[in-house]
């Protein structure tokens, strides 16, 4: 079922004399004002801006007419983090504004979207100069209902697959590590090179010097670039950058595509694009966060850490333990299942989560996700076989053997697992097997 989040808006959003005014939906309120003020550096803020905004309406594999979907925005407390996917799923978008990027105050904190209509896209493309540039991100203070019924209201409808992206992103984008900066000059000379778009091979990119050099092999310290043509939307804004940062997994020779991160930063501003491992394949269904959405044993904690979660820019794990009497490591179990309902997303730039709070509700996700519902429903049968450190499942009218590897990871003699060997996820098999361990080590 593709269930859709219907979002309302006031008014359109609209740059004009007194300046940028984006129109909000949901979060604390139902149109909440998060801030207002001035940009200090307009020209770059209006590139990111639109680099987040031409991701959300652009669909890289087999592309289509344009989609019209608007980016998230958080507020919390010295910044604003705007976010969006791509229509495909396959490109995560986010403008993180710092202290320095604005002259004014957060006077809000929690997560809405913001409407970027067509009319405001032709607006900021033409941004330019140093003035200060004001953002109101909100109502329009001199907004008069009347009973004629004045009030502009526009509905969006966003697609359940953003919240199962989010969900995937941040637990890859957890294990990423600084594999390359390099300046802003040879960052755009390295963008110009890349293929244009279309182009669906994947390449990886070594530090060489001050520049990166493609290669068609993986390497110790490469990172994957799959399907290069998506980086297009930093194009607008590394005029402005000082540097270009990317992060990613550790590979080796022989590694399968992985996903990657793309960093420009200005000093006032960040514009990153996370790409998934092929141009084909969307976060959505990736499976990186269905271990973290089965874990029964968590949910306590989730709950708990859940409470204590203030807006702060950046989440302390260790302040988090303290406050909540718990191991380092029971934390961060706990931030990967809020993570999986939107509550928490992931900065690789500061190598730490942070607080949000997705339209949705919270069993959102993994009602949404098949292999999940599968593998409960799977449980529920009493069709999961225990035998040592192996299991068999037995699926409809087939039987599945389940094996556990040295390292842990769990294989099996299913299509799926022979497909994707692990890339995208346990199976729902595998799955089944992980749940029924977990509640036999539960303690009575």
């Amino acid at each position: 079922m593709n269930a859709v989040q219907t979002y309302r808006y006031l008014q359109p959003s609209a740059l004009g004399a007194t300046g940028l005014d984006l129109q909000t939906c949901g979060g604390p309120a139902a149109n909440p004002r998060f801030f207002s003020g001035f940009l200090t550096a307009p020209a770059a803020a209006a590139a990111g801006l639109l680099a987040v905004a031409e991701v959300a309406r652009t669909r890289y594999h087999q592309p289509v007419s344009p989609a019209s979907l608007d980016p998230v925005v958080t507020g919390s407390r010295d910044r604003l983090r705007f976010e969006s996917f791509s229509g495909c799923c396959g490109v995560y978008a986010r403008m993180d504004v710092g202290p320095a990027g604005f002259d004014g105050d957060v006077v809000g904190h929690g997560t809405t979207n913001v409407d970027v209509n067509p009319p405001l896209r032709e607006a900021l493309a033409r941004v330019g100069g140093i003035e200060p540039l004001h953002m109101a991100v909100g109502p329009d203070d001199l907004t008069v209902s009347t009973i004629d019924g004045a009030v502009v209201e526009r509905k969006v409808p966003l697609p359940g697959r953003w919240l199962r992206g989010f969900a995937e992103v941040h637990v890859l984008t957890a294990g990423f590590e600084p594999r390359a900066e390099i300046p802003a000059a040879e960052a755009a000379a390295f963008l110009r090179r890349l293929p244009g778009a279309g182009d669906r091979s994947v390449l990886w990119a070594l530090p060489a010097g001050r520049t990166l050099r493609l290669t068609s092999r993986p390497a110790p310290g490469a990172v994957c670039l799959a399907g290069a043509g998506r980086l297009a939307a930093l194009r607008g804004l590394v005029r402005h950058a000082r540097t270009l940062r990317v992060y990613g997994p550790a590979v080796r020779p022989g590694s399968p595509a992985v996903p990657s991160t793309w960093e420009l930063d200005t000093g006032a501003m960040r514009l990153s694009l996370t790409l998934s491992p092929e141009p084909y394949r969307g976060f959505s269904g990736e499976g990186a966060a269905l271990l973290a959405l089965a874990a029964d044993e968590v949910i306590d904690d989730a709950e708990l850490v859940g409470a204590l979660l203030s807006w702060d820019p950046t989440i302390d794990v260790a302040a988090l333990a303290d406050a909540a009497g718990l191991p380092d490591d029971r934390v961060r179990a706990a931030l990967a299942q809020l993570g999986t309902a939107g509550r928490v997303g992931y900065d690789v730039a500061d190598g730490a989560y942070f607080h949000r709070v997705m339209p949705y509700d919270a069993g959102r996700a993994e009602r949404d996700n098949p292999r999940l519902v599968a593998a409960r429903a799977l449980v529920e049968q009493d069709a999961v076989r225990r035998d040592g450190e192996h299991a068999t499942v037995r699926s409809g009218e087939e039987e599945y053997r389940v094996r556990r590897l040295p390292d842990g990871v769990l294989t099996c003699s299913c299509r799926w697992w022979a497909r994707h060997q692990g890339q995208r996820g346990p199976c729902k098999h595998a799955l089944a097997v992980s749940m029924v361990t977990a509640q036999a080590e539960v303690p009575a």
